[in-house]
């Protein structure tokens, strides 16, 4: 096990937030005149930016299309992530409880399968299981923090506006394909997609000749995705006092 928790530390130093960043970020903080994000701002542990209409907007948010023509405006009271933020969201990601639960849940499921093969069964078998999944998701969460700060874009889960259990299940299902600029539009989450297929195939190299192909890496690929719908819908359903201490995304 302890060689895959040397795998995971490596992946936290090629991404960890740099000091050079971190006061070019404060720069930029500081020159602003915009004030800090409102509580209606925060992901997931609060009410959305678009539950309610602001005071010079009564009509609610708007639908509009910028000027561009790439996204649509559905936020025009949301605030983009600082980076401390950022650096925030992905040690809690990377190394917080809901990422241990995930790993060890995993694990747990792939020790049942015998997967894989090579690894048989036993508490050492578990260990390995637990150090490879967990390894894997430290090394997703630095490709797609470093991706999500070159894109500007926010990978955050934001509760649904809408009430019923199929439109909240929907919104759930979608927001895995869905990331925010600073603007507030949505568009295609490249940093997500691109994070989870590259830790998918780059965990092939230290796994058993049963589990090491493209093909492995694909399917990891598509478990992981929907391991993060799972995820979402535990956000979108659970009770706020207790999914944020569970974040992953």
């Amino acid at each position: 096990m302890g060689r895959f928790v040397w795998i995971a530390f490596a992946g936290m130093l090629l991404q960890f937030p740099s000091a050079a960043a971190l006061q070019g970020d404060g720069a930029q903080t500081a020159g602003t005149d915009k004030p800090p994000a409102s509580v209606s701002n925060v992901a997931d542990d609060s009410t959305p930016a678009s539950d309610s209409a602001s005071a010079d907007n009564p009509s609610g948010p708007s639908d509009s299309t910028p000027a561009n023509g790439a996204v649509r405006l559905t936020a025009p009271d949301y605030a983009p992530m600082t980076f401390s933020e950022r650096a925030r969201k992905y040690i809690v990601g990377a190394f917080g409880p809901g990422a241990i639960v995930r790993a060890a849940a995993g694990a747990g499921i792939a020790q049942w399968k015998v997967t894989p093969k090579e690894w048989r069964v036993g508490p050492e078998a578990y260990g390995d299981r637990f150090g490879s999944i967990y390894a894997t998701h430290v090394i997703r969460e630095a490709l797609e923090f470093g991706g999500s700060l070159a894109l500007r874009e926010d990978n955050r889960y934001f509760r649904s506006t809408d009430s019923g259990f199929f439109k909240r299940t929907k919104h759930a299902v979608t927001s895995v394909f869905v990331a925010r600029n600073e603007a507030g539009g949505e568009h295609f989450a490249y940093s997500r997609f691109v994070a989870v297929a590259g830790s998918s195939f780059i965990s092939r190299l230290w796994q058993p000749p049963s589990d090491d192909s493209g093909g492995d890496g694909a399917v990891n690929f598509g478990v992981t995705m929907a391991a993060d719908i799972g995820w979402n819908f535990f956000h979108e359903f659970c009770p706020r006092s207790l999914t944020k201490h569970f974040k992953v995304h």
